[in-house]
């Protein structure tokens, strides 16, 4: 559309416009839809558990059903007794206090970043990202009136972004910056020593941090968690955490996320969240709660198969040429470097970035990956591991048959 077109000629808004669609689910769908027409499509695209929910959630899920107190309209922010849950879930996970009041129940951890970002920033206000990042910050940023700005970590570091990095980012017009750990689309995970070292320079230049604490359980090896207002308390005003039960409990069709944070902010985004939906559907937030009340069996169990199955990946990746793959320590993605790749002849093409190299794929190899290009990194791609080990290696096998082939 031209920048010329008035306001009473375009059909759809610039501030919405302006969005891109979700990369990885577009990726998931179209490998679902070559499926269905047929095709032996693998899809490491979606970022869920293959897991089922597990049936004690479900029970509760079904007596809510039945329930006519759960048929009307419930409070904007969440259900009470969902609220002091996870409050209390909180202090157990992250060793971190909060009382009920500082908690949104959010329609998935989606829109609690929204939400969050909305309630804080003004227009033209700068947060820092570190890249490679999950698709959704920089467009929820945007559509708060932020200005996202990229601070770009690749494989030496493992990911990670330092502090000097941060520090070279930051400008008058700085306000927030976010900080994911374990990281999608990585799998980096901070250590504590790094994690308080960040927290500790927003601090001391009066920033905001939102830390996105959905993969908080699942990590790998002698990598530890850490929750960054608990480790550095005088955070904690300026402070907003993100989670939900979507990977912990593979709940992510149920929707159900919230946010923490101080009370006015909290307040401030509930107020938007009662224009915009309402009340969290009554029967997920009781299915939500039987989650964050029960125990961790059931990601014990998934965070086994999960460390299997990132060993296998990581293995058989770096067993192709031309393809660097750091071990992922939390999540569960792996994001190898294919720019060795690009610009190689494979079966008489010549893919030049890695959209191409992932559309090259698709096509010859019947496999479905999320080129870096969505994380505001070109020359990587995104595999999910959350699924089962015989389609992991018969995918990644499909792809080392495929890249093997390239030449100069």
């Amino acid at each position: 559309m031209s920048a010329a077109t008035s306001p009473s000629e375009r059909r759809v808004s610039a501030r919405i416009g302006a969005i891109s669609e979700s990369a990885t689910l577009a990726v998931d769908a179209k490998a679902k839809a070559l499926k269905a027409a047929g095709r032996p499509v693998i899809g490491f695209g979606a970022g869920e558990p293959d897991f089922p929910t597990p049936g004690y959630i479900v029970d509760a899920a079904v007596e809510a059903c039945r329930n006519p107190k759960y048929h009307r309209y419930t409070p904007a922010g969440g259900l009470p007794e969902l609220k002091a849950a996870i409050a209390e879930k909180t202090l157990r996970d992250s060793g971190y206090q909060v009382d009920a009041s500082q908690i949104l129940v959010t329609n998935g951890g989606k829109q609690a970043i929204y939400e969050a970002f909305a309630a804080i920033l003004d227009p033209g206000d700068e947060v820092i990202v570190p890249a490679p990042y999950w698709t959704t910050y920089p467009e929820s940023i945007r559509l708060a009136g932020g200005v996202p700005v990229d601070v770009v970590a690749d494989e030496t570091t493992g990911y990670r972004v330092s502090v000097e990095q941060l520090e070279a980012a930051r400008t008058e017009r700085t306000k927030v910056v976010l900080f994911v750990s374990p990281s999608n689309p990585t799998g980096a995970v901070y250590s504590e020593a790094d994690a308080k070292a960040i927290g500790e320079w927003a601090v001391e230049h009066g920033l905001w941090v939102l830390t996105d604490e959905i993969y908080e359980h699942l990590v790998y090896g002698s990598a530890t968690f850490t929750s960054l207002p608990a480790l550095v308390p005088e955070l904690r005003e300026k402070c907003i955490v993100v989670n939900g039960v979507a990977k912990t409990y593979a709940m992510t069709g149920w929707r159900v996320g919230w946010l923490i944070g101080p009370k006015d902010v909290v307040k401030a985004a509930t107020n938007l969240q009662s224009h915009a939906t309402s009340n969290v559907s009554n029967v997920a937030q009781v299915a939500a709660l039987a989650a964050v009340s029960g125990n961790l069996d059931a990601v014990a169990e998934m965070r086994t198969a999960f460390d299997r199955r990132r060993q296998t990946i990581v293995r058989m990746l770096n067993e192709i040429d031309g393809v660097l793959c750091p071990e992922p320590e939390g999540a569960f993605y792996a994001y190898p470097s294919v720019k060795a790749l690009l610009g190689k002849e494979i079966r008489g093409t010549r893919p030049a970035t890695s959209v191409e190299l992932a559309a090259l794929i698709l096509d010859e190899a019947e496999v479905a990956v999320v080129p870096g290009e969505a994380f505001g990194t070109p020359g990587y791609l995104r595999l999910s591991y959350a699924l089962g080990d015989e389609d992991l290696v018969e995918g990644v096998s499909r792809i080392q048959k495929l890249l093997g082939e390239a030449k100069d």
